[in-house]
């Protein structure tokens, strides 16, 4: 069974006792732990894989640490901040992702601080893209809230020549430590909708190589999510011209317990910089 499809099942313990308090209630005719038993059973999450974060993170493993700098803890990520400025244009996309904390029986990872980035319309990675290193644009972390969620306002990311429509993440157990730029206790990816991908690239024209690329990679031929996709692939509402929610559930093993994805580092063809150290 691949490790993308094998669910992380909450609750065992849980479980077993609302079997049996079933049994009980049957005999004495209630019904009441039926529902505990839907919930146990609703309780189920997959962990998340750890992915590459390619060759432009951003948090200093391979150059640049925009982890560090203040203003970095935002919501709104569409714009440049510190001593850049600029916007990123796009069609609006809300990000919500709900953290789920594996190493604590599916708890929600309230607490928890995500660091989010990805490419611009054209395809581009701030700090590190031709035209674009004088910008930190598409960048910021957030803390989730008591239901482990965690909020960005953002703009949908392009398709570039040999890689699936995607966003990066990390996890860190706090603020604290994703404001020190290092110790994320997992990196992933995000992968988007065909559909909605093909939606949002035809409707505006500054995603127009955005059509070309995505008609020359699959899902399965993608080096990341190539081994399988099912805890990565997010769930897309809303249009083009109203704006998008991109929304996945996250579940997050113990760091010891991650487990790679094996994709490769995942590079826009003939664009600078090389593999992170030690990724």
């Amino acid at each position: 069974m691949s490790r993308r499809r094998a669910l992380v099942f909450l609750g065992i313990t849980g479980a077993a006792t609302a079997v049996s308090a079933c049994a009980t209630a049957t005999q004495t005719g209630t019904s009441s732990t039926t529902t505990s038993v839907a919930n146990t059973a609703a309780d189920a999450v997959s962990a998340a894989p750890q992915e590459t974060a390619g060759p432009y993170p951003g948090d200093g493993s391979n150059g640049p640490n925009v982890l560090i700098e203040s203003g970095v803890a935002r919501s709104d990520i569409t714009t440049s901040f510190g001593s850049y400025s600029g916007v990123a244009e796009g069609i609006p996309m809300i990000l919500k992702l709900s953290l789920r904390d594996l190493a604590e029986d599916g708890a929600a990872g309230s607490g928890m601080a995500v660091y989010v980035w990805h490419c611009d319309r054209a395809g581009n990675y701030s700090l590190y893209s031709p035209g674009v290193t004088d910008q930190n644009y598409l960048r910021g972390v957030q803390v989730a809230d008591a239901t482990g969620t965690v909020t960005f306002t953002s703009i949908f990311p392009a398709c570039y020549s040999g890689r699936w429509p995607h966003i990066h993440f990390e996890v860190f157990d706090s603020l604290e430590s994703a404001l020190a730029g290092s110790d994320a206790r997992l990196t992933s990816q995000i992968a988007l909708p065909q559909d909605a991908c093909e939606a949002v690239f035809a409707h505006d024209s500054g995603y127009a190589q955005s059509v070309r690329n995505l008609s020359g990679v699959t899902l399965a031929s993608d080096n990341v999510f190539g081994d399988g996709w099912n805890a990565e692939l997010a769930t897309v509402t809303g249009t083009p011209a109203t704006g998008l929610t991109v929304t996945l559930t996250v579940g997050v093993a113990a760091k010891s317990e991650n487990r790679s994805g094996g994709g490769g580092f995942g590079a826009p063809p003939g664009r600078p910089g090389g593999p992170p150290p030690g990724r």
